[in-house]
């Protein structure tokens, strides 16, 4: 029996186990994840209104259900947790699916100002992360400025302008529901440094913004014909050019009047955040033109747009893990086929799959893929792997060492007291937001009675 441990329970690492215990009936996999809850980004990370994507949670849970699969949460492993030296010393191999776990920066003066957060924040926030604590992010703001053009930007561009009653049925925190619905955000700018033809949100992800009820999307045809992609749309790949015919049509409706309004800003890049009174007042751009290379120059001239709240949203990035190699120019694990590699050298029994594997790229199918290279590369290692011994039961060790995971029957019950704290709320399923909660309803294992 090869005993196999896949740190993060996210789709890369819940694909990875599927595809361990799929293709070989002498795998067992213990499935690891700091938090007490599994899913990762598919839990922390889609916006709560987007129920379809949301419900992959239930082909992940399959997956997690498996006779040979065990989910042990609330395990740390490196950063004073469990040392993947230990976790070397408990399985015959050890796969790392921890995701990119932080925020670029933009780099500029004002970026830290109060008022001033990532858009990952903003996402926890609203998600329920246990690590996210309330931060006043709608304080007294009147106009966001939303600085990116990806689905993350559409994501949280689209929360700010949600009605509460769009948002009341989803699993959102109930404190943040509150503070939507008290939040007096009726402009939102979601602004990009280059053009619309190379804009990295999905069509479908757009169009959702000309959906919201009482809000107009207002687009700028002068400013979209700087692109010559925007001009002539008949070269570009179809998704751009659907994207492009959508901002067409947007561009072409004058505004209603609605109580709320989208504004879509293209080649206009941040140079600084202004302050009012200590806070962030506005956001300084300086207008960009196209290189005719794919990339822009600046042209001297700036806009300085209002804003009480500036979500930046420019990307992720990969930390290292203690205990790994790392390499800090790409973010990730250095590897080949997801083989991990130290000083250019497979190291054997490790092995990384996902976005500390290629970087934060892709959708969450993208991670198939790329865990069934890692699989196919460990599964070829495994007579040698399977040679050394290992602890029958890892988990038994683990408790010698302290751990005190949340198993499956743990998870469960976080599910039953979701339920019954969204019930208490005349709403459906509602998250628990701190870990407190979690971990106090994870160890009320006995179901209720109903």
């Amino acid at each position: 029996m090869l005993h196999v441990a896949v740190v993060g329970s996210g789709p890369s690492g819940a694909y990875t186990a599927q595809g361990l215990v799929q293709q070989d009936p002498l795998v067992r996999v213990d499935v690891l994840d700091r938090l007490p809850c599994p899913y990762g980004l598919v839990r922390y990370g889609v916006a709560p209104d987007h129920e379809k994507i949301k419900s992959l949670q239930n082909n992940l849970r399959t997956v997690l259900e498996h006779e040979r699969i065990r989910f042990l949460g609330g395990v740390l492993v490196g950063g004073g947790g469990v040392p993947p030296a230990r976790l070397r010393e408990l399985y015959h191999a050890v796969v790392y699916c921890v995701g990119a776990a932080t925020d670029r920066h933009l780099g500029i003066p004002g970026e830290d100002l109060p008022g001033s957060w990532s858009a990952t924040e903003f996402v926890s926030w609203y998600s329920a992360h246990p690590d996210s604590v309330e931060q006043g992010f709608l304080h007294d703001a009147r106009a966001a400025v939303v600085i990116g053009v990806g689905n993350v930007a559409v994501d949280v561009t689209r929360m700010l302008a949600r009605e509460v009653a769009e948002l009341s049925p989803t699993d959102m925190p109930q404190a943040a529901l509150t503070a939507l619905a008290a939040g007096k955000v009726t402009e939102i700018h979601m602004v990009g440094r280059r053009g619309p033809s190379q804009a990295r949100f999905t069509t479908k992800e757009l169009r959702e913004l000309g959906t919201l009820p009482d809000t107009d999307v207002v687009v700028d045809e002068g400013e979209l014909a700087l692109d010559p992609a925007y001009v002539d749309p008949s070269g570009l790949p179809a998704p751009q050019r659907r994207n492009v015919e959508v901002l067409r049509g947007w561009a072409a409706t004058p505004p209603s009047g609605a109580a709320r309004r989208i504004r879509l800003r293209f080649f206009l890049r941040p140079v600084e955040v202004l302050a009012d009174g200590g806070r962030v007042g506005a956001v300084r751009f300086e207008r960009t033109l196209p290189d005719g290379q794919g990339g822009v120059t600046g042209s001297g001239r700036f806009e300085d747009i209002e804003a009480q709240l500036v979500l930046r949203s420019v990307g992720y990035r990969g930390v290292p893990l203690e205990g790994l190699p790392f390499d800090a120019r790409t973010g990730t694990v250095p590897h080949r086929a997801g083989r991990v590699l130290r000083e250019g050298e497979v190291s054997p029994g490790e092995y990384v799959a996902g976005w500390i594997k290629r970087g934060p790229t892709g959708v969450i199918g993208t991670n198939r893929p790329c865990a069934k290279e890692t699989v196919a590369s460990l599964l070829q290692d495994a007579p040698g792997l399977a040679a050394r011994e290992v602890p029958d039961d890892a988990l038994a060790a683990l408790r010698a060492d302290g751990v005190r995971p949340v198993e499956w029957p743990g998870w469960l019950a976080i599910e039953r007291a979701e339920a019954a704290l969204g019930a208490s709320l005349g709403r459906g399923v509602v998250k628990l937001p701190d870990w407190q909660s979690l971990m106090d309803a994870a160890h009320d294992t006995v179901p209720q009675r109903p």
